[in-house]
């Protein structure tokens, strides 16, 4: 299988401004993978260079073994859609799929014979001759994907593809992304902003920030296990408590916090010590009346604002020693014994929610 990338110590700087900062990285021939993270990261960039529209400062891009970072877009295996989607206007749907192999030399009847299928692929095939204007938004993004595939590339590069949908076919089309890269079987590597869209279609979740890599792993083990505080915090559905470790009965520690004591189970099994933080799961988190406890992984608070989700409905407490503390509750148990802005609160959890940060 062809699709392999891998990126050793890739840099990229403008000027005095460095976007990324010598990252590694290898994606998986095959592997839906999400670069994430918020705006000047650096995704987009390793995106582009990856496609070979911005050139590398230092470092090598390999695919598939072979080092692609000096050739120019067209002799790389990749292909690449971008935010706007970039049809010509003047095209119609089959010809502006068949650009890019009219720009290879392919003859007329080949190039039609393609196109055809790729919008058959992308169920675009009955607009084979509307133009771009005659086409909804994501009608254009199909045929902007078919585009993408025409040249069958072994690395499909997706920059913020979803971005211009309205929310209900951004869903919709999270799904088709993910079938069209199960079938095809070609790696793909998708720039976003949104945790959400990450964590639903990717094989491989890579959270940046300021140019260096905060933690690369698939979705569940981002959200479960963050390695940083940072990607704590980005991810979502977790709440950052800072203290002083001390030794708990084992395989325990217990994190001394303003808030009070956190109790949770030591993973690394190197006896923490030390300043350290820990991220203690939303949605594990059961609200109550205040009562009498011990104050292990039990805190006070006061609640701030309510927030109904349907299925859920998220609280945010004011909990002394914590910037933000929110607690997402299930519909039902909220509603069993519900709160208002302002009320008394207590939270507490038990110690499978409460993760300890790398860092």
């Amino acid at each position: 299988m062809h699709g392999n990338v891998k990126l050793v110590s890739l840099a990229k700087d403008y000027g005095r401004l460095t976007a990324v900062a010598g990252i590694d990285l290898e994606i998986e021939a095959g592997q839906y993978c999400c670069l994430l993270g918020p705006s000047g990261c650096g995704k987009s960039s390793t995106l582009r260079m990856i496609a070979g529209h911005e050139s590398i400062t230092s470092g090598q891009l390999l695919i598939d073994g072979h080092d692609v970072g000096s050739l120019p877009p067209a002799r790389r295996p990749t292909a690449m859609m971008f935010q706007n989607y970039a049809l010509f206007p003047h095209l119609n749907c089959l010809d502006n799929v068949a650009f890019s192999l009219r720009m290879r030399g392919a003859n007329k009847c080949e190039r039609h014979a393609r196109a055809r299928d790729k919008l058959a692929l992308v169920e675009m095939s009955d607009f084979a001759e509307r133009m771009p204007a005659q086409l909804s938004g994501g009608q254009q993004q199909r045929v902007a994907l078919a585009r993408a595939l025409a040249t069958n590339p072994s690395v499909l590069l997706l920059d913020e593809p979803l971005s211009a949908l309205d929310a209900f076919l951004r869903v919709r089309m999270r799904g088709e992304l993910r079938r069209l890269q199960s079938d095809l079987n070609i790696t793909f590597v998708h720039v976003t902003h949104s945790q959400q869209e990450a964590m639903s279609v990717a094989d491989l979740v890579v959270v940046m920030n300021d140019g260096h890599i905060e933690q690369a792993a698939p979705p569940r083990q981002v959200y479960d296990a963050p390695d940083t505080g940072f990607v704590a915090r980005f991810i979502g559905g977790h709440n950052i408590l800072q203290g002083q470790i001390e030794p708990g009965p084992e395989p325990t520690f217990q994190l001394i916090t303003t808030a009070g004591r956190v109790s949770g189970i030591d993973e690394t099994g190197a006896g923490p010590r030390g300043a350290a933080a820990v991220a203690v799961r939303a949605d594990k988190i059961r609200v109550g009346p205040p009562q009498e406890s011990d104050g292990t992984n039990c805190v006070p608070g006061r609640v701030r604002t309510l927030e109904y989700h349907g299925a859920t409905v998220r609280l945010e407490l004011d909990v002394a020693g914590a910037e933000e503390f929110t607690v997402t509750l299930a519909e039902a148990d909220y509603f069993a014994a519900p709160f208002q802005s302002g009320d008394r609160v207590q939270a507490n959890w038990d110690v499978d929610a409460v993760h300890l940060l790398a860092r």
